[in-house]
């Protein structure tokens, strides 16, 4: 056996900017992403991202809405959502402070990722809604950050009010989201 130390590298936002492909960057560690989702992913993302901006245009909040824009998290972490809602105007370049929302569709090669990982990431990195939809059942769950910055889930009926960006409050009406009436 080898008393060598492994060689792990250890990549930045600098190297990431560089790289060619679609990858996303975990703490210095390269992930590549997975090729295109099929229909039912695509199709639920649509529908969650115009319910979002539906919402958030009839509430007449200062938000945007954002699909697959790259989050600089810290210098050596990089993720790609599938939508975020950021306060205020879309930026020129890429999301740079945690999203108000973030939208992650289960998909068979995702959903580890989705479920461990980056929800562990987006509750570290303060991510006030949390809304993970999956499309092999049709369901949708909504995880709060509460006072003691931990994940709760959000129990949904019809609609739900989403607080964000201070004192904008919209309703989504998850049924047309998920293309049928919820339990």
């Amino acid at each position: 056996m080898s008393s060598v130390p492994r060689y792990t590298p250890h990549y930045t936002v600098d190297d990431y900017r560089h790289w060619e492909g679609d990858w996303e960057l975990w703490s210095g560690t390269a992930v590549a992403m997975t090729p295109s989702p099929f229909g039912r992913h695509g199709g639920m993302l649509a529908r969650l991202v115009t319910a979002l901006t539906n919402g958030i245009d009839s509430a007449g909040c200062n938000a945007s809405v954002l699909a697959e824009i790259d989050w600089i998290v810290a210098e050596d972490t990089v993720v790609r959502p599938d939508a975020s809602v950021i306060c205020g105007e879309p930026p020129d370049g890429h999301i740079e402070s945690a999203p108000a929302i973030v939208v992650e569709v289960l998909s068979a090669t995702t959903r580890e990722r989705d479920l461990n990982h980056k929800r562990d990431l987006y509750e570290n990195e303060g991510v006030p809604w949390y809304l993970i939809a999956d499309p092999d059942n049709a369901s949708v769950d909504l995880l709060k950050l509460n006072d003691q910055g931990r994940y709760v889930s959000i129990s949904i009926e019809e609609s739900v009010e989403l607080a964000i960006c201070g004192d904008c409050r919209f309703t989504i009406d998850f049924r047309r989201c998920l293309g049928r009436e919820l339990p």
